[in-house]
């Protein structure tokens, strides 16, 4: 079984999808890239995040994206 990356919820954060065995966002690891965060400063911010997870979110991220352009 792979590693679980998102789940959603309605009783965390009212279905908002984050990261599995957390309450942190998938979005705020967005928001925080976008603002010029590192990966290590996210991490450091959010010590139940795993860095696998994260790691795991952008490789689909850009997984779904090249899917999106290949289309």
């Amino acid at each position: 079984m792979g590693l679980e990356i998102v789940t959603t919820d309605p009783e965390i954060l009212g279905g908002t999808p984050v990261f599995a065995g957390t309450r942190v966002p998938i979005a705020v690891l967005f928001e925080n890239l976008a603002d010029g965060l590192t990966l290590d400063e996210i991490l450091d911010s959010y010590p139940t995040l795993k860095r696998e997870q994260v790691l795991a979110a952008l490789q689909q991220a850009e997984s779904l994206l090249e899917l999106k352009k290949a289309a």
